[in-house]
């Protein structure tokens, strides 16, 4: 695996960045976490995928399935860091829904967690667990500022990039469900070729409501190319995550 000048592989499960080691699999023991998924234009998504093996997820005619996360990660391998996530829900071209029914399936997929992602971007704020998300699995993670506010039983995040307001989240935080150890699945490139990167995860302090998020766009492209998407609008649903802990595997070329 190439992780550029500042990594290297011993083998196949351990790396090293900044003169730090880390081997697969990667443990997340506490985050705590807020995701917003909202339906987007199909066409403007699918002119944001850089290749031709995977396929944005439609749950209705044009419309795609996108998620903004907010995450802090508390007790990491890859560190104490905070984290925002913009991901499409994809398939590889050619793979069926559930039921073998277009947009149905690809709703009861949705709900199931059996749909896959894949990462448009990936800002943290710090550099070690930038170096390694993209030396290890290919991920878009840039260092970037991000500032989190707990206010009203709220969370808010604001991302700035380049100097310029990329967005502002807010969304509710608290619940009382549990999430029972889940496998998942996010498609990346790595060296220019697909691979596909399997992780579980599992959460305590869940909630789980509809629309329920405020989303302000600034200044920067990136808030551009999510207006050309459609948003801001009304969230099809969020979630928030109090303790959440997962393990990320190697990727696998797929």
């Amino acid at each position: 695996m190439n992780g550029g000048n500042a990594a290297h592989a011993h083998d196949q499960r351990t790396y090293v960045f900044q003169g730090r080691e880390v081997t697969m699999p990667v443990e997340v023991r506490d985050a705590s976490s807020g995701a917003v998924t909202y339906l987007v234009k199909a066409d403007a998504a699918r002119a944001l995928l850089p290749g031709p093996e995977l396929d944005v997820v439609e749950v209705l005619p044009g419309q795609a399935l996108f998620s903004i996360a907010i995450i802090d990660y508390r007790d990491n391998d890859l560190g104490d860091y905070d984290e925002v996530s913009l991901a499409f829900f994809v398939r590889r071209r050619g793979e069926s829904p559930a039921l073998g029914i277009p947009f149905l399936g690809s709703v009861v997929d949705f709900f199931k967690g059996a749909l896959a992602t894949w990462i448009w971007k990936l800002p943290v704020d710090q550099s070690f667990t930038c170096e390694a998300g993209a030396g290890i699995w290919g991920f878009p993670k840039t260092v970037e500022q991000i500032d989190f506010e707990d206010a009203g039983g709220r969370r808010t995040c604001r991302l700035t990039m380049d100097g310029q307001h990329v967005l502002t989240l807010s969304v509710p935080r608290g619940g009382t469900r549990t999430l029972n150890d889940t496998p998942m699945t996010t498609y990346s490139y790595v060296d220019g070729a697909l691979h596909a990167t399997t992780f579980r995860s599992s959460s305590t302090g869940v909630g789980f409501g509809l629309g329920g998020a405020d989303l302000i766009l600034g200044t920067h492209p990136i808030a551009d190319t999510l207006r050309g998407l459609g948003l801001p609008r009304t969230a099809l649903m969020n979630v928030w995550m109090e303790h959440q802990r997962a393990r990320f595997e190697a990727p696998a070329r797929v």
